[in-house]
């Protein structure tokens, strides 16, 4: 089906548009929260994801294993809890472009970012340097310039943040380009979002891995807001590792279990590591013996057994993209939010100026949308807007973030949207 690139105001036009989508039925797998009568217009998947109506009962499930086995269910439970890790590998491989032993579900993303830094951002007096985009997100920056200091280096001098040089905020390719060449010499570590979170532009992982690997250095990407939302590739970017949560667009609940990639060039590195008992060779575990010897791949960085309660959501998230397909909701993405875009231009270009880029290739889902006016009135369109059942986010000083997400939104939603936005501006 080619998806409608012309969106129409009226609900008619929506409805039937949302009859017609091949992926409509997904919708249905999701519980969707209600405001009043009617469901919510959730447009907030870019930062807590619905809950799937499977995942209620394989929290259960797992509850239920463990009242009636007890230990046994590392062994003997409906998904044994010993390997449950590897339950999430194959489709997590999938969804993010990798090989499977590429890729682990463990920890949290800041937490997984330490770790891959223990690694991976290995400083010398001559190149210590770690390249971030301006507006970093703010755990991201905590995290780097926490590094840089922990080997002695000042972040005043080592942390290099790359300003937009676009209108809205965003930055060119020409800009980081530059910026690897000027600074490559010195970079240990360039360290790149998949999406960047303010503005939700759209970043070439690829293009990047390239352009920073000819000045010899280490190249990791935050997928936070890239995974679930647009195809990464991990495997063919060439990149050194990844991290991501899984809470966002992958639906896995908050503080979900989050992912780590590795390049499988790295599989059995000698680079130092903070290393745990369930990163050792699995062949080996239960000798107990002193000596740490990595499993080759992403799981030679677990430290401890994986937390199977936390894990049941991924599980079930992952399932359900896997049925999907990810290069068909990125056609449905694509569609809805140049529709929303579209509408927002021609019904409320008064009150909304759209930050995001306007090339599909450059975004994903969200779109970044800045409040003509002074804060009051981000604020109380904001207000107006979750008044009405409507979600989406809110950004200082004035950036409302709304992301039609292609597993459970409709084109109806983005009809809403704007008609509410029309109505706070015609108070």
């Amino acid at each position: 089906m080619n998806y409608p690139q012309d969106f129409r105001a009226d609900e008619s036009w929506a409805l039937a548009q949302d009859a017609a989508d091949p992926l409509c039925t997904f919708r249905s797998e999701f519980h969707i929260p209600r405001h009043g009568d009617e469901e919510q217009v959730y447009l907030c998947g870019n930062s807590l994801g619905l809950q799937p109506r499977a995942t209620r009962q394989a929290l259960l499930d797992e509850l239920d294993d463990w009242q009636s086995l007890a230990v046994e269910a590392h062994f003997r439970g409906r998904h044994p809890w010993m390997p449950y890790h590897s339950f999430v590998r194959d489709h997590l491989a999938e969804l993010v472009g990798a090989q499977p032993g590429e890729v682990v579900a463990m920890n949290s993303l800041s937490a997984n970012l330490h770790l891959m830094m223990v690694s991976f951002y290995r400083p010398t007096a001559e190149r210590h340097a770690i390249l971030v985009e301006k507006r970093a997100f703010p755990s991201d920056r905590y995290a780097v310039e926490s590094q840089i200091r922990f080997h002695g280096f000042d972040p005043a001098t080592a942390l290099i943040e790359l300003e937009a040089d676009e209108p809205n905020g965003t930055i060119s390719d020409a800009a980081l380009a530059r910026a690897i060449e000027e600074h490559g010499n010195r970079i240990a570590l360039v360290l790149w979002p998949g999406v960047q979170y303010l503005t939700g532009q759209v970043f070439d992982l690829k293009g990047i891995t390239a352009l920073a690997h000819r000045k010899g250095c280490v190249v990791g990407f935050d997928l936070a807001h890239a995974v679930g939302n647009v195809p990464v590739d991990l495997h063919d970017s060439g990149c050194d590792f990844a991290v991501w949560c899984h809470y966002k667009y992958v639906n896995s609940g908050p503080g979900a279990v989050a992912g780590c990639f590795v390049h499988e060039r790295h599989a059995r590195t000698d680079r130092p590591r903070f290393a745990g008992w369930w990163g050792h060779d699995q062949s080996l575990r239960f000798r107990m013996e002193p000596e740490f010897i990595p499993t080759p791949g992403a799981d030679g960085w677990q430290l401890s057994n994986p937390p199977i309660l936390a894990l049941a959501p991924v599980r079930v998230s992952l399932e359900i993209f896997h049925r999907a397909g990810m290069g068909r909701l990125r056609d449905k993405s694509k569609a809805m939010t140049a529709g929303l875009a579209h509408l927002i231009e021609r019904e409320v270009d008064n009150v909304l100026d759209i930050l995001t880029p306007s090339e599909p290739g450059r975004r994903g889902s969200q779109l970044s949308l800045r409040v003509k006016g002074d804060r009051n009135a981000g604020r109380s369109l904001f207000d107006h807007l979750a008044a009405q059942g409507i979600i989406g986010d809110w950004r200082e000083p004035n950036v409302i973030r709304v992301a039609p997400t292609a597993l459970y939104n409709r084109y109806m939603d983005a009809v809403r949207f704007v008609r509410a936005v029309k109505d706070w501006s015609q108070r």
